[in-house]
């Protein structure tokens, strides 16, 4: 993660509090373990959140998880930032997440009466070893199809992650993720859906 996005991370009330882990070195080689361990776990996390398994989705998150997509901006070139300061289109923890979440349980949840017909598709997955012992930098690409009802044109949402994996027992938790949309303007009817 380059120094500029870091401190804007940081301005993140919610993200004050999770790991601060970085990137050391080339990334493994794609037969290595822990990079197989890593694409595996993507892979799953993906499936749970097509099938819509939010609560088993949450159980795979770290207790002090910083989950941000900030507002991203075009400038030109050369002028050192693409999000816009202090916006995000998510910025949240373990407890809004779960508050999201408990709210899909319930009638109230009209963004997703009937519920949406999601595809993750996750690919490009490169592995870091991290600064912080237990702790593995991943980025990927995900593609998201989301269809909603009969009449609404589905959305297509394209994105670069930069996900820390923190080992946790004998799996993996999600202790940060990062997610940068590849457009300013979001087409698609509301965000009740995670990346």
């Amino acid at each position: 993660m380059t120094e500029a996005r870091w401190v804007r991370l940081k301005e993140s009330p919610l993200g004050a509090h999770t790991t601060k882990a970085t990137r050391v070195g080339s990334s493994l080689s794609f037969s290595d373990g822990l990079h197989l361990e890593t694409h595996r776990w993507l892979v799953e996390e993906a499936y749970i959140l097509d099938e819509q398994r939010y609560e088993d989705w949450l159980d795979l998150i770290a207790d002090d998880v910083h989950y941000i997509m900030p507002v991203q901006v075009t400038t030109a070139l050369g002028a050192g930032y693409s999000t816009s300061p202090g916006m995000a289109h998510w910025d949240e923890n373990k407890y809004s997440l779960s508050r999201r979440v408990a709210r899909f349980l319930t009638e109230h949840a009209w963004t997703e009466d009937p519920p949406s017909r999601l595809r993750h598709f996750v690919t490009n997955v490169r592995t870091f070893e991290s600064d912080v012992p237990g702790e593995v930098v991943v980025d990927s690409a995900v593609l998201l199809f989301r269809s909603r009802g009969d009449v609404h044109e589905p959305a297509v949402i394209s994105a670069g992650r930069e996900d820390v994996l923190r080992r946790v027992g004998g799996g993996l938790q999600l202790a940060r993720r990062t997610i940068t949309v590849d457009e300013s303007v979001l087409r698609t009817q509301n965000l009740a859906i995670f990346l």
